[in-house]
């Protein structure tokens, strides 16, 4: 084990990219993980609210998918194979038909796409173009949707977009999220009269593309009602709906689609994070039969589909989504989640609650507050990030395996980093 830290970190400062980001949140070297919990070379162990950004739903190294992915690599099982046919790939498309689509009455082609969600992305738009005929994509407010271009023109954080250089972010048109200009304002109808208004300067749309749970942006919840009137909206504008389930879905808001009881037939979806239940790269779109028009190789990749996530993500969903108990468990911790950050809002004047599910944060108002109380959760053992268009929100990404007992430590933890930083910025204001 590394006893000198600083030269243990040096190699980052000195070799690796000043577009690490994490890193610099939390500045340890991380040797294990297990669980809801990482430790570092120094021994200690933190708790993990962070959960590879919703990629890590099921934890660290469950043991179950370890060990077949395991087995698979000692039997000299494929660990390459472009879109070939293979024995991983054909259990995980059946368990995924078996135990997600058929239950749930929906009929979806899988496509497998680049190893990040934002490749996944990247092929709804394009899709969606190919389908229809035309170039402009409704996006909205607050969304995050990717870093490359196409899927950074449907961003809209002006940060994240500057990222690009001085490039044109042509064929998006940018409408508000519910709620993002005020309680009052009915966003979904200022959408339906900019569209139905011939001069508006909005081109008919190929394509909506929603996230139901904006996470970067600021854990904004879409309502049923927004959520239909967008699906009714599509429809009549001959647009596809592109429901953005990459964060969270896979359980994150209760259920394995954030969209399931909103009555919404999405025509794509884009996956990836926790798809391969390990945090492996997996990002997949799932496709409507009929949209499903792509010729051979029009769309690709060499790492289209991972033959090691096909298999832990077989198992994530044999051993967590053939009945309701997981459900069951997510929907007592979001509970729980719910009760501990009410408590943490209590004690922050102006702070309220977002979010669903065990995708649920604080937003405090401000960015150097929120960054603060995570800076000093990290210092006392708790691992927890920042999102929203200032920052503003402290977000608990939790893994939904984590044991109560842990969830209640780690929320305890926050509670008391919230509370100091709370009162040390309110001495410095008097």
């Amino acid at each position: 084990m590394t006893t000198d830290m600083s030269a243990d970190l040096a190699i980052f400062e000195r070799r690796e990219s000043e577009a690490r980001s994490y890193c610099r949140s939390f500045p340890k070297s991380f040797v294990k993980a297990k669980g809801a919990e990482l430790t570092d070379a120094e021994g200690r162990t933190y708790i993990d609210f962070l959960a590879g950004c919703s990629s890590l739903n099921y934890g660290h190294n469950d043991p179950d998918m370890q060990s077949a992915l395991i087995a698979h690599i000692t039997a000299d099982g494929i660990t390459h194979g472009l879109d070939m046919h293979s024995d991983a790939k054909a259990d995980f498309l059946r368990a995924f038909e078996d135990i997600i689509l058929t239950p749930r009455g929906m009929d979806y082609k899988v496509m497998m796409t680049g190893p990040t969600g934002t490749n996944a992305v990247e092929a709804a738009m394009k899709l969606a173009r190919k389908v229809t005929g035309r170039r402009n994509i409704i996006a909205f407010t607050n969304g995050f949707h990717g870093m490359t271009m196409g899927a950074l023109a449907a961003t809209g954080n002006a940060g994240k977009r500057a990222g690009a250089g001085a490039v044109s972010f042509s064929d998006v048109a940018h409408m508000p999220y519910e709620g993002a200009f005020g309680e009052g304002v009915d966003s979904l109808r200022i959408i339906e009269e900019m569209l139905n208004n011939p001069s508006s300067g909005v081109d008919a749309p190929a394509a909506f593309i929603i996230e139901p749970v904006q996470g970067e942006g600021g854990l904004n919840a879409a309502s049923t009602a927004f959520m239909q009137g967008v699906a009714r909206l599509a429809k009549e504008h001959g647009a596809l709906l592109i429901a953005d389930d990459i964060q969270a879905g896979c359980g994150r808001t209760g259920s394995f689609f954030s969209f399931e009881t909103m009555s919404i037939e999405p025509d794509l979806i884009p996956m990836a994070k926790s798809f391969s239940g390990m945090g492996l790269p997996f990002a997949a779109l799932l496709i409507k039969p009929e949209h499903d028009i792509w010729g051979p190789a029009e769309h690709n990749g060499t790492f289209r589909g991972n033959t090691h996530a096909f298999v832990t993500a077989r198992v994530a969903l044999e051993k967590f989504w053939t009945d309701d108990a997981f459900q069951k468990s997510i929907a007592t911790k979001a509970e729980i989640l719910r009760d501990g950050l009410e408590r943490i809002a209590d004690a922050i004047p102006g702070a309220r609650l977002k979010g669903r599910g065990m995708m649920q944060g604080v937003d405090v108002g401000r960015g150097d507050l929120a960054s603060a109380i995570c800076a000093r959760a990290f210092e006392k053992g708790l691992i927890i990030e920042t999102s929203g268009a200032h920052d503003e929100v402290v977000k608990v990404l939790a893994p939904l395996t984590i044991p109560e007992t842990s969830f209640r430590k780690g929320l305890d933890i926050l509670f008391e980093a919230a509370r100091e930083v709370t009162q040390t910025h309110k001495l410095a204001a008097e």
